[in-house]
């Protein structure tokens, strides 16, 4: 099979290539899927576990990308409530091989059903972005309405379904990026924006909770901004400050089937819209990898249609 790896830890973006792979094994409790189209996050490259399994030994080449959506291929020995031919989407294992590849191996547990009316390249921006967005949120801040919620990069795959949901429950939204994601931010619920390029964050005055995806001084200014009672939660890296009478938390996203399924029923109703961003082959992941930060939304892969032929380096199919 064809798959996107990385074989050294220091070349960065530079040492993504596409090469020939062994079709990978399905463990107990595994699916095989075939992969229509998945996710990445640009700093999963400095990841630990993308270098090393969970026992500590190097497991390069590895393939990268944790989101996919896809078909399943085959079951592993024990895999029940999937079944070979089902439209499924979800996570892979941090510390396995990914998505970026036609086939790869996942946990049964971390996929949900893929209705048949949801694009494969739509599904595909959910896993991560909607988990994290929901459990930052809901599972960690306690969002409720009448609330003020502040969201960092909210024009971003994380970012925008955050303002949505925030939305949904009735919480003011003041939403945060650069001047292009005015637009996109205001569109999708939030009352105010704030360009970082050119405002101090501490306009935004006091919030009952900080949804941050940057980290950095953002994060650190942000913590002066919260209420007594209220929580900041970040996934860009453990607050070094926490906020007078507040709490702060770092957080990493965990699968979780039933949530997926909530939200591509909320999809499919309308309540709750990912931003691809942008498509592109398998191919041009390194390029895409490279280039996600300058793009509104979820960058999403395309390694097959809907009929799962597989697009060539240009991006068109092939029998």
């Amino acid at each position: 099979m064809r798959a996107i790896i990385v074989r050294d830890r220091d070349a960065g973006v530079g040492g993504l290539t596409l090469t020939d792979m062994p079709y990978p094994h399905a463990a107990e409790n595994d699916v095989v899927v075939r992969v229509h189209a998945a996710g990445f996050t640009p700093g999963e490259l400095d990841w630990p576990a993308t270098w090393t399994d969970r026992a500590g030994h190097d497991r390069t080449p590895s393939i990268p990308g944790h989101e996919l959506s896809g078909v399943v291929a085959e079951l592993g020995y024990g895999t029940t409530g999937l079944t070979v031919g089902q439209r499924v989407f979800g996570l892979t294992d941090w510390a396995r091989n990914g998505s970026l590849a036609e086939y790869t191996s996942v946990e049964a547990r971390n996929l949900a059903p893929l209705a048949a009316d949801i694009e494969h390249t739509v599904a595909a921006a959910l896993p991560i972005s909607g988990l994290t967005a929901w459990q930052g949120l809901f599972d960690h801040a306690h969002l409720t309405t009448g609330q003020t919620v502040l969201v960092h990069g909210a024009a971003g795959g994380v970012g925008s379904i955050a303002v949505q949901l925030a939305r949904e429950v009735g919480a003011r939204v003041i939403g945060t990026g650069r001047a292009d994601d005015r637009d996109v931010a205001l569109r999708l619920g939030a009352q105010t924006f704030l360009n970082l390029d050119a405002e101090d964050v501490r306009q935004a005055g006091e919030v009952d909770v900080v949804f941050d995806v940057i980290g950095g001084d953002i994060l650190e200014r942000s913590t002066a901004l919260v209420r007594p009672g209220g929580t900041l939660v970040t996934i860009a890296a453990p607050p070094t400050v926490q906020p007078r009478d507040g709490r702060a938390i770092f957080f990493v996203v965990e699968p979780d089937r039933a949530r997926l399924t909530d939200l591509a029923q909320r999809l499919r109703t309308g309540r709750l819209n990912p931003v691809v961003g942008a498509v592109r082959p398998l191919s041009e992941t390194p390029a895409a990898f490279a280039r996600h930060r300058r793009t509104p939304g979820k960058t999403i892969i395309q390694v097959a249609d809907e009929q799962g032929t597989v697009a060539d380096e240009q991006g068109t199919p092939q029998s």
